[in-house]
Formats: C-alpha cells, structure tokens, sequence
C-alpha cells in the first residue's frame, strides 16, 4: 500500500520531486531522466513510471532554466529510441517462450495480447501511435520483436514515434507548463495528460469488446 501511496504522489507532484531531484542532484538529473524514460520504454516488467507526464514536467522546468532544452530533448531522445530498441531485442529473443506460458512472473500477459492485437490491426504504424498509449508503449516493441518486422523497418518507425512523442511533450511542458493556470493546477494537467494519453486504448479495449459481442 505504501508502495502505491509513493507512486501516485509522484505522478501527483512531479513538479514538487523533480525540483527536489534537480537540486539535489543537478547535472545528473539528466541521467537520471534518460533512465526513467529507457526504463519505462525499454523494460516490459516497468509500464508504470511516468512517461508523458515527466517529459512534459522536464520541459516546463526547462522553460525555468534548470534545463537546457537541446540537450534535455537529446538524452530523452535517445532514451526513448534505445528503450525501444532493446525492448525488440528482448522481444525477439524471449518473446515467442513468454507467449506460450499460461502465467507470467511480474507481468499481465492480458497486455501482451492487447498490444499483439493492437499491432495486428495497425501493423508497423503501431510503434508510432503507441508511443502516445501507456502501458501498450511498453509492450509494443516487445510484441515487433516477436512477430516478422525485420530490424531495419522497425528502427525507423521507432525513430519516428520517439522523436515525435519527446518533442510534443516537451514542447508542451516548455511553452505552456508555465502558464499561471497550469502552474496553480499542476497536479490537474499531470491527470489531464495521463487520461487523454490512456484514452485511445480504453476506446480500442470496447471497441473490441463490442466487436466481439457482435460475432456473437
């Protein structure tokens, strides 16, 4: 239960921890988030550290001058796209003995089979849109790794879709993260993005869920 406590406090407050991390720790603060972000992209047992919400909260300090911004969109950058990669990697050495097991050690193998469904309806482009869905952003490049996309053709979607996802939430954080209003409801916008970001897979789950009521 504590456990649970700290890790809403700190999707709740990123911006009261990550002010304390920087004071504490500054330059290595940088480290520090090139961790998070490659453990959270990179990792299938770790979905549940902030993604969206700690890129969009790095930019808003940015905006501050406790970042640099081209340097701050370069290790979450990388971060994101090596998460990825290493992900396939895990994927594709592992995968198919992890899908044949009926239970799974520190993972919901229901993810598994969401995220392989999502895939088989997108096909490649699900690496892209992923990056914008927690928890099927974890599991995405894991499921590309199992399946028949060749290396080459998932690096460059993989490319793509960090990129993307890092610069929207950063560029966010940086130009409005500031505003008096985002600034006196922090906490608000942090769930705000976490809801709108969780959205599209809440919608894809019923969607099939009502398709399958209808082959029924």
């Amino acid at each position: 239960m504590e456990t649970i406590k700290f890790f809403v406090d700190v999707f709740l407050h990123l911006d009261r921890h990550l002010s304390d991390i920087i004071l504490q720790y500054g330059f290595w603060t940088y480290v520090i988030l090139f961790f998070v972000i490659f453990c959270e992209t990179g990792l299938v047992i770790t979905p549940f550290l902030p993604g969206d919400s700690l890129i969009f909260a790095s930019g808003t300090f940015a905006a501050l001058g406790s970042f640099d911004l081209a340097a701050l969109f370069f290790v979450l950058g990388i971060a994101a796209i090596l998460g990825d990669t290493v992900n396939y990697w895990i994927g594709n050495k592992i995968g198919p003995r992890i899908f044949q097991q009926d239970k799974i050690r520190f993972l919901k193998k229901e993810h598994l089979e969401r995220t392989h469904q999502f895939y088989e309806r997108h096909g490649g482009k699900t690496i892209i849109i992923a990056r914008f869905i927690p928890i099927i952003r974890t599991f995405a490049p894991f499921v590309a790794g199992i399946g028949t996309m060749s290396y080459g053709k998932f690096i460059s979607y993989n490319f793509i879709g960090g990129i993307l996802w890092v610069s929207l939430f950063l560029l966010a954080g940086y130009f409005f993260g500031n505003i008096p209003f985002v600034k006196n409801n922090f906490s608000f916008v942090i769930i705000a993005i976490i809801i709108i970001s969780v959205l599209p897979g809440v919608i894809e789950y019923f969607r099939q869920k009502s398709a399958k009521r209808a082959d029924v």
